[in-house]
């Protein structure tokens, strides 16, 4: 047990990242929408990603170089900065969804009124956070430390809430859904579970935490019980909704991550809001601080700024990711009426988008010829990586559709035929 401890580190701080409001929110819909259906979905997203993560563990052990600095050796600058570019737009969507959230996670305790409070929480946030990133000597242990508390309250909060929602009659006869249901909140689980922009991270925390060759079986191992607890924590969450919400004569309406809250208080109380309200503000803060630092770190070493967090590059990327990400939140606060839902799950789902790419670049760096003996990457590795890599693919053009379908309806016209009597019909 010590030794499994020990091997616990990087890729607990990717699913603390992964595990963020999005993916709360996200497999909550799933679960009132789809019911049962929506765990087999996780199961898959989960076993992709730590075939990911584990193959990014490995490329972070076995090579010298950061995974922009190995892709610009071999394919030039340009392709290492546009991987950089991907993962840093991404990473200002994902920010601002996660400074709406931080919002959502304490209004439903504490009655946050007016814009001008909320944005001063949004401003104070992100200064406490550059403050931290700057302030930390040890940043890197500092924020494994922090991912691993912020985890475990996770657990805790959201295993208590599932406990209350079996144990409680539902009070109502299940009738099954009569519409088609939407599949955006789905892929945006599948997106927030399988996230290969949080996996190709992995490779940078690998060297932060000083791993090597001699180090990649607790790679493994790190992935592996990380991408677990991630799975299981977003099934928790997903059957809790189930529960609560599938099924009902009503359909209730998530009109954000704290409605999720507010539905449950009539059935187990206040408590069980406040608990459920902690696990959000964990899972948003985890997000916050890690979210931004992937952006920035690698569009840094994309840039040939450096890689390591002691390096100014990162830190000054990352700040500016916060403030692009609180720029957007402040601008939605200020003029946006969407509902907060919708914002967090088009966000989360619109980043599937990225992920081919990302992919397809730890697969290339995974393949490459020199890596023979002790540094070959395992075949169950590559494989999963390569399945993940057509998944995504998948995804990402059935999103592409769902999502245009929605932006553009199809318009109701009368349509008239005019028929020449001398040509045939």
């Amino acid at each position: 047990m010590k030794n499994l401890l020990r091997s616990i580190g990087p890729a607990i701080i990717v699913a603390a990242v992964v595990l963020g409001p999005g993916s709360i929110l996200t497999s909550s819909k799933v679960g009132a929408t789809f019911g049962i259906a929506g765990v087999p979905v996780i199961a898959v997203a989960a076993l992709l990603m730590i075939g990911m993560v584990a193959l990014a563990a490995r490329l972070g052990a076995v090579y010298d170089g950061s995974p922009c600095d190995e892709l610009a050796s071999r394919l030039g600058r340009p392709v290492a900065v546009l991987i950089g570019a991907i993962l840093f737009g991404l990473v200002a969507l994902f920010q601002s969804s996660n400074n709406l959230a931080v919002i959502a996670g304490i209004e439903p305790i504490f009655a946050i009124e007016g814009n001008a409070l909320k944005i001063g929480i949004l401003v104070v946030t992100n200064l406490f956070v550059i403050a931290c990133l700057y302030g930390f000597r040890n940043l890197y242990k500092s924020v494994e430390k922090l991912m691993k508390l912020l985890i475990g309250l996770m657990v805790v909060a959201f295993l208590v809430n599932f406990v209350f929602a079996w144990l409680r009659p539902r009070g109502y006869e299940v009738v099954p859904p009569s519409e088609k249901p939407d599949l955006i909140p789905l892929l945006g689980m599948i997106g927030t579970t399988f996230s290969v922009g949080g996996a190709f991270y992995q490779a940078y925390l690998v060297k932060e935490k000083g791993w090597g060759l001699s180090d990649v079986r607790r790679g493994v191992i790190d992935s592996v019980v990380s991408i677990t607890v991630l799975g299981v924590v977003t099934a928790i969450i997903l059957l809790t909704s189930m529960r609560v919400f599938f099924g009902r004569p009503e359909p209730v309406e998530l009109a954000s991550v704290g409605d999720v809250a507010l539905q449950l208080e009539p059935l187990f109380g206040s408590g069980a809001k406040v608990i459920f309200c902690v696990g959000i503000f964990a899972g948003a803060f985890s997000s916050f601080l890690v979210n931004a630092m992937i952006g920035g770190t690698v569009m840094s070493d994309s840039l040939n700024l450096g890689s390591r967090l002691s390096q100014r590059g990162p830190l000054h990327l990352t700040t500016l990711a916060l403030l692009v990400g609180m720029g957007v939140a402040i601008a939605s606060v200020l003029f946006g009426k969407e509902s907060t839902v919708t914002l967090i799950t088009i966000a989360q789902a619109l980043t599937v988008l990225g992920l081919p790419a990302l992919a397809a670049a730890l697969i290339y760096l995974g393949t490459r010829p020199e890596l023979k003996g002790d540094r070959q990457v395992p075949r169950w590795i590559i494989t999963l990586a390569i399945i993940g890599f057509f998944a995504a693919c998948y995804v990402s053009s059935r999103l592409a559709m769902t999502v245009y379908g929605k932006l553009n309806p199809p318009q109701e016209t009368a349509t008239v035929l005019v028929l020449e009597p001398t040509e045939p019909v």
